[in-house]
């Protein structure tokens, strides 16, 4: 006589997996989820040359060099609302005989100053470049005023140049921003 255990089987087996799965299960927990997503991106890079902080033509020296960037990835209103910490890494190459004093100024649209930062660069030479790495934390209050700012002005000073001045400095900055979105 033959048995036909199979249907037996798979009803228990049905029966006990529905169970399982739904007992001791709190769906409230659902609304305590939160996705915390961590974004690198690549900020500002330049190389200025010695020969850029002295004007050739007029024989003067510049004293300061000005670059602005576009940062588009801070007007998104949803990075303004989840943004919680920004770390900016700033690393400077620097083979040329002075030191530099480098600011840094986050501007809106409008061209108001939301956000602040600076440092000094170490002197090199050009058989030994200085490596100056600088890294700048935002949290808090001051998330709030970074997430206002769609550029940065980047000012380096140098205290002297002259036309035998040689080297050159190197930026590469790359910035992480630690998001926390929840519904």
């Amino acid at each position: 006589m033959k048995t036909n255990l199979w249907l037996p089987f798979a009803m228990i087996v049905c029966l006990s997996t529905l169970l399982s799965c739904v007992k001791d299960t709190d769906f409230d927990q659902a609304d305590e989820i939160a996705l915390t997503p961590v974004v690198e991106l690549d900020l500002i890079y330049f190389t200025l040359t010695a020969p850029d902080f002295f004007d050739s033509i007029t024989q003067t020296p510049r004293l300061t060099i000005v670059d602005t960037t576009e940062i588009r990835f801070l007007d998104d209103s949803g990075v303004q609302e989840n943004l919680k910490r920004a770390e900016f890494l700033f690393n400077f190459t620097n083979s040329i005989p002075r030191s530099f004093e480098v600011d840094f100024q986050f501007l809106s649209e409008q061209n108001d100053t939301t956000y602040t930062t600076q440092t000094t660069v170490n002197e090199g030479t050009v058989e030994a470049p200085e490596l100056t790495l600088f890294t700048e934390n935002v949290e808090g209050e001051e998330i709030l005023q970074l997430t206002q700012a769609n550029k940065v002005v980047i000012s380096v000073s140098i205290p002297s140049a002259d036309q035998s001045l040689e080297g050159m400095l190197n930026l590469q900055s790359k910035t992480t921003y630690f998001l926390e979105i929840k519904d």
